[in-house]
């Protein structure tokens, strides 16, 4: 990139991160993204886009990768580059909420909405940083702000969305006694510090023999022919624009449908998983027998040397689960397709990051052409993807006096090789489930998506009165 060539450099980008790099190059998948509604107490008169602004000072400071931009994302050796300052009137921008905001625990928040329509099919350039804060904010409302922190994906991971977050909020209340002589011109210089490392850096990533052998015989040689009833949506089409709708679950409607999945044995993400597959063949033809789910895990728990929960990353690893029609159409919901589902992310966690995916990026040549180019005008391989990270982990409950987080959105764009359907989910600190569903228009009709998602709602409401 033009100008970049006297930017200080850092590291060369990882596999996984590459994997990024590339797609967000070919403009196949733009960003992700972790939301998060904010409350400040009286007490705090200084105007909201001073406190803002302090507290990403705060997270500049703490996490280098937020200053560090991948360049040469053309070709087969990208890196990073760290900016000297971050000017964050052109990182940090704020935006007038023409609805409102949400007047329930599981309102549609149409605004948010809106606003991740629109940052969900835009990439990023230098010089600003690869991340922006969007702040939704309402004049009748002064102390309330909606955070999107939008993220390239080789800076942060879903799990990093919400260490973000945690970091943003304890600034936040550490800024009590700010008064308006200690505001900031919004220029902050970046810090001198090493990068974290990358996946493959942090972990072994062991590959069995077996494990190569039977992935490389199934790519060169020889691969199941596909299942004539496999539902993938449209073919593999190169004009990316992504389209997004969510819908929240109350905090007693998510904290019954928690209980309800440990007292059957499985997991949220397992009975997610469930649903929306038993929801998608309620509108699918029955010729389609068969979906294909991706899920994301994310690897930090495995022990990762200098990588924490709070840390910004990305180190994720992914895999896929076959369901078939005739286990979910049955007139009671299917918990042993949930624990089921519960086993295999089991079985893959227990592998302790041995045969990952990205283990095998390593053996790739030419990321854009092998991974993505020479897959356009295919078939998919994957229905749906699920991307559940959970709770926000927030230790402590919040106290009234200072400021406190609320709900919390977890979206990204389509993804143009990846899954027809990306369900992403997270529960943030009110206790409210929110579910965000996106595609790639053009490959998934509008009309199933209008009918799916109120199923899904549905569906999974009608298992917290069990």
């Amino acid at each position: 990139m033009a100008g970049t060539e006297q930017l200080e450099k850092l590291r060369p980008v990882g596999g996984l991160e590459q994997y990024a790099t590339a797609r967000h190059h070919l403009r196949f998948f733009y960003n992700a993204g972790v939301t998060a509604d904010y409350t400040l107490p009286s007490t705090y008169a200084l105007p909201a886009k001073e406190y803002i602004y302090k507290a990403c000072e705060t997270l500049i400071a703490q996490h280098p990768i937020l200053s560090a931009i991948p360049v040469a994302e053309e070709t087969k050796e990208p890196y990073f580059v760290r900016l000297p300052q971050i000017d964050l009137n052109g990182s940090v921008s704020f935006h007038e909420r023409a609805v409102g905001f949400p007047d329930a625990e599981d309102a549609q928040d149409e605004d948010l909405e809106a606003l991740l329509k629109i940052q969900h099919n835009r990439g990023f350039e230098p010089p600003l940083p690869y991340w922006r804060l969007c702040v939704l904010t309402h004049e009748k409302d002064e102390r309330r702000f909606t955070a999107a922190f939008i993220f390239h994906h080789a800076l942060s991971d879903g799990e990093s969305g919400k260490a973000f977050h945690r970091t943003f909020l304890r600034a936040l209340q550490g800024l009590e006694t700010l008064g308006i002589r200690d505001g900031t011109t919004g220029i902050v210089k970046t810090p001198e510090m090493p990068l974290l490392p990358t996946l493959e850096q942090a972990h072994p990533l062991p590959l069995s023999w077996w494990f190569i052998a039977t992935t490389l015989f199934k790519a060169k040689v020889w691969s199941p022919a596909r299942n004539p009833g496999l539902w993938t949506g449209g073919r593999i089409a190169s004009s990316l624009e992504t389209d997004v709708r969510h819908f929240a679950v109350s905090g007693a409607s998510s904290s019954a449908f928690r209980d309800v999945c440990r007292k059957n044995g499985t997991t949220v993400t397992g009975a997610l998983q469930t649903i929306v597959a038993r929801s998608l063949f309620k509108h699918l033809p029955d010729s389609y027998t068969q979906l294909d789910c991706a899920c994301n895990v994310s690897t930090r728990r495995w022990h990762m040397g200098v990588i924490t929960m709070d840390s910004i990353g990305d180190w994720v690893n992914g895999f896929n689960e076959t369901l078939d029609r005739a286990n979910l159409t049955l007139p009671s919901f299917p918990w042993e397709e949930a624990r089921r589902a519960r086993e295999t992310i089991e079985g893959v966690l227990n592998l302790q990051g041995r045969d990952m995916a990205p283990a095998l990026l390593k053996y790739v040549d030419d990321f854009k052409e092998e991974l993505f180019l020479s897959k356009v005008g295919r078939e998919r391989d994957s229905s749906f993807e699920i991307s559940n990270i959970g709770a926000v982990g927030l230790k402590e409950a919040q106290d009234s006096a200072m400021p406190r987080m609320g709900r919390m959105t977890f979206s990204q764009s389509a993804n143009v090789t990846g899954s027809a359907i990306a369900v992403s989910s997270v529960t943030g600190a009110d206790g409210c489930l929110v579910l965000t569903f996106v595609w790639q228009k053009g490959v998934v009709d509008e009309d199933l998506m209008s009918s799916l998602i109120p199923t899904v709602k549905a569906d999974l409401l009608s298992l917290c009165v069990e």
